[in-house]
């Protein structure tokens, strides 16, 4: 037993001495099973693989000739164009490391070598595909723009979670080629990214305000594609807490945890003395469009809105951004969610937008309801649609619920009885034109009424 009992702690301190800590630079991870088991295809790619999780597996691998004939395109506009693939190769060896560490995986079985072939060969590709995408001139016989097919797969592909590069990758890539190139008016490339969201859309209602956000915000923390669409929405929303993110550090972050714990001390203690006022903390959830609508709230879609992200509640009034349901709303949303479970110190805005939205839709009626007010543009079935919202949070974690404010408000308006009475009247009793006749028959009726009883009391 002694011996077998060494064995064991020679082999624990053997796997307690190798590097077991996780780099605070990982932004790229692979999907946890908890919420791909929900709808594993929202985050696969199905055509095409960026980045090492996807790299190799056999049904990507018609693709990879596309990726192959983008980076020939690319560098045989240059006098040398060895010499410039080797510019690339050295840049990526100087930071293939870097970018490793990026991911939430080590990928020990990728060699440092074929690891920088990934993010040349991958890299160069998404760079290629948006100088393209910017000029016309370049998508001649480009099975990518002319086979009508692939560019919903690759919009579909970019937005994975799982299929990002890094972004300082990129920028990397494109710093070294870019003074050579002749289309001198593409002043970054988070400008090109932005011809390409422009070009081939995204589930928002009103593109420009999201793909603008792209250019102008401009930050160290961008971190891939999937996580910049974040930011724009997130950074030009009203209830985005991202900057003060950056303030809540070292001992104003400390700071701020101990007086938040005090302060549920004292409301836990107020909560126990008698004679005093419940005054709960916890969030309600959002009833239903139906409900709402019962309540004598309208619905109405935002004409300008910065983020579909800002929904608002004012005179009775819910005002929601627009947005587009399509085939991979789930995958955008899905991916949008998971980052935000996964990244650390990410504030969960997405994932209470997705709850907020699950409060709203119960039924295909609140679907209806939503449609009608031209807050969805659903290019889905109707049940489909309304599954989807249904299940679109589930088993992600939410630390703060960012639209509490909100649905207090709307909750207190709900709480008035005349614009409920007022709306199950209207609804109940004026649906149709032989009931408004009816009603109006009888009031004069009733008025007559009245009228002949005062002439007779007269009388």
């Amino acid at each position: 037993m002694a011996n077998a009992r060494d064995h064991i702690t020679i082999e624990l301190k053997k796997m307690t001495t190798t590097n077991l800590t996780m780099s605070p630079q990982r932004c790229i991870f692979k999907v946890p099973n908890i919420l791909k088991r929900h709808n594993p295809k929202a985050y696969a790619p199905n055509a095409f693989s960026i980045g090492p999780y996807h790299y190799g597996e056999e049904h990507l691998q018609a693709t990879q000739k596309i990726k192959l004939m983008y980076l020939d395109d690319l560098i045989t506009g240059f006098e040398d164009p060895d010499t410039v693939l080797e510019t690339l190769v050295g840049a990526m060896r100087e930071v293939q490391q870097k970018a490793r560490d990026c991911y939430g995986d080590p990928f020990d079985h990728i060699s440092a070598d074929e690891f920088v072939k990934i993010l040349v060969l991958d890299g160069c590709f998404l760079i290629q595909l948006f100088r393209k995408t910017a000029d016309e001139k370049l998508q001649k016989d480009d099975p990518v723009f002319t086979v009508s097919c692939m560019s919903q797969l690759l919009g579909h592909d970019l937005i994975l979670l799982e299929n990002q590069i890094p972004w300082m990758v990129l920028e990397l890539l494109f710093d070294k080629i870019s003074t050579k190139l002749e289309d001198s008016s593409v002043q970054s490339l988070s400008s090109l990214l932005q011809r390409y969201c422009e070009c081939n859309g995204t589930i928002f209602g009103d593109i420009d305000a999201v793909v603008k956000s792209l250019v102008s915000w401009k930050h160290e923390s961008n971190k891939h594609i999937l996580d910049m669409l974040r930011n724009s929405l997130v950074l030009s929303s009203s209830v985005t807490h991202e900057r003060s993110h950056e303030m809540e550090a070292g001992i104003l972050f400390k700071l701020k945890m101990g007086l938040k714990s005090l302060f549920r001390k004292l409301i836990c203690l107020e909560k126990c003395l008698p004679n005093k006022e419940d005054k709960s903390t916890g969030w309600q959830s959002m009833p239903s469009a139906a409900r709402l609508r019962e309540a004598g709230i309208k619905f109405k879609s935002s004409t300008s809105p910065n983020s579909i992200l800002d929904i608002k509640f004012e005179d009775g009034v819910l005002e929601i951004p627009p947005i587009l349901i399509h085939e991979d709303t789930e995958s955008l949303f899905r991916n949008l969610i998971c980052l935000e479970q996964c990244l650390p110190n990410c504030d969960t805005i997405v994932t209470s937008y997705a709850i907020l939205l699950d409060n709203l839709i119960n039924t295909t009626e609140d679907m209806e309801i939503l449609c009608k007010g031209r807050i969805f543009d659903n290019f889905l079935n109707t049940d489909d649609a309304t599954e989807l919202f249904n299940q679109l949070y589930d088993d992600a974690y939410v630390k703060e619920f960012h639209y509490t404010d909100l649905i207090k408000k709307v909750q207190k308006y709900c709480g008035r009885h005349w614009p409920r009475y007022r709306t199950v009247f209207i609804h109940e009793y004026l649906k149709h034109p032989w009931a408004i006749c009816s009603i109006v028959v009888a009031a004069i009726f009733l008025i007559l009424t009245v009228v002949q009883t005062v002439f007779t009391i007269i009388k």
